[in-house]
């Protein structure tokens, strides 16, 4: 008859817990599937879902030098037209600026601002 080992802590591969919040109602969601899965216990179950996972994981394509140079200009070009409008505004505010030039002012500022997001869509497109 064949001995059998006793199985030893240090043979026994380490575990590694994972743990993520959810809020109330969702978690009350997983928690009616849990019950009905039969798999009795919140561990089990996520287990089980994450080894069967056949999820396919697409890696996004990284930007290039373009894009990021794009991104560069459109950032500093949004944060200057946003002094602009700051400066316009408090200039307006103090009676520095009158009714008709901080409206011309507001108007470019607008116009270059739908200008900007229209060049930001059609370089998602590409």
């Amino acid at each position: 008859m064949a001995s059998v080992k006793k199985e030893h802590k240090k043979d026994k591969e380490q575990t590694v817990t994972f743990a993520f919040r959810l809020p109330i109602s969702v978690a009350n969601w997983w928690n009616q599937k849990i019950e009905k899965s039969g798999l009795g216990n919140k561990s089990a179950f996520f287990r089980a879902a994450v080894q069967d996972n056949k999820t396919e994981v697409i890696a996004k394509s990284a930007a290039s030098v373009d894009q990021k140079r794009a991104i560069f200009l459109l950032q500093k070009a949004s944060n200057n037209l946003n002094q602009l409008a700051h400066l316009a505004n408090s200039q307006h505010l103090a009676g520095k600026l009158n009714e008709a030039t901080f409206a011309l002012v507001n108007s470019q500022l607008q116009q270059l601002n739908q200008f900007m997001l229209e060049q930001a869509v059609v370089g998602t497109d590409k």
